[in-house]
């Protein structure tokens, strides 16, 4: 899910160190942004005019138990009576990891729209679904009404971005290292437009392992449950999703589920719905 310079070459955050018991592990990432500069993705090109298409609700799925013995089983809300699909692009749902590409690989959300929030990116970049907009524009205002400055970092991204994002690191690098750093095209979160990244609006850290500790994703992480977000790859979860911590990366699931899994320590979409661990590509 990485967009990369026009170089082709991955940015310094594609290949951050994690130290993880005085050894270097290689980030996965899932975000990384276009360009070393602060504003990740600004290159973006528009990919059309947004529509106010709505929704459309799937077929019913229940979540199951999680993957895991160490977290108990997930509890949704009774309030979510109506399930939604794990494999419909456009359910909230969908869960889009590196054994579940998007159906059709090519999915572009129907009702784009720029929501109003502080942006650090413009073009493509700056969209998202019309739902997950909604939901931000609540949950960016109700962090700055507690003195904290949450940007939109990265949004929406298409199909054929990500397919230049991950030939340039499949040039510049070859698979095994643009695996590593990128989504392949169709197995992008962004893509979705469910999901986004989030800075400071100053560039702190954006991008990097310390971005964790700024006021943006310290309050989204005790936070945006509450507003229907999770963090998508949380820490030392990455034999599950696929990828290292990535304290910017949100994703919209709706005010029950969010809730759930944060009142259930359920901490990825993978055990939360019992689906397989992803950690590499089929």
């Amino acid at each position: 899910m990485t967009p990369v310079g026009s170089t082709g070459q991955p940015s310094r955050r594609a290949f951050t160190g994690l130290l993880a018991a005085g050894a270097g592990l290689i980030a996965l990432s899932a975000c990384t942004p276009e360009t070393p500069a602060p504003s990740p993705a600004a290159a973006d090109a528009p990919t059309g005019s947004p529509s106010a298409a709505a929704t459309t609700q799937a077929p019913a799925v229940t979540p199951a138990a999680a993957a895991t013995t160490t977290h108990p089983a997930p509890s949704p809300s009774s309030a979510a009576a109506t399930q939604y699909s794990l494999t419909d692009p456009t359910s909230p749902w969908v869960v889009v990891n590196k054994h579940r590409p998007l159906n059709p690989q090519n999915y572009v959300p129907a009702d784009l729209v720029q929501p109003a929030v502080r942006l650090a990116v413009s073009g493509e970049a700056s969209l998202l679904n019309s739902t997950t907009a909604a939901a931000a524009e609540k949950m960016f205002g109700a962090a700055a009404a507690e003195g904290v400055i949450m940007a939109l970092a990265s949004g929406y991204r298409s199909y054929s971005t990500q397919v230049a994002t991950y030939n340039g690191y499949v040039a510049g690098s070859g698979q095994a290292a643009a695996d590593r750093a990128s989504a392949r095209p169709g197995f992008s979160e962004h893509q979705t437009g469910w999901s986004f990244d989030i800075s400071d609006g100053g560039g702190a850290c954006s991008f990097q392992p310390c971005f964790a500790e700024q006021p943006a994703a310290v309050w989204a992480k005790a936070n945006a449950h509450k507003f229907g977000f999770v963090v998508r790859y949380p820490w030392m979860f990455h034999e599950i999703t696929g990828y290292f911590y990535e304290s910017w990366h949100l994703r919209y699931i709706g005010v029950e589920a969010a809730t759930a899994m944060a009142t259930g320590g359920i901490a990825t979409l993978e055990e939360y719905f019992g689906l397989e661990a992803a950690p590499d590509y089929l």
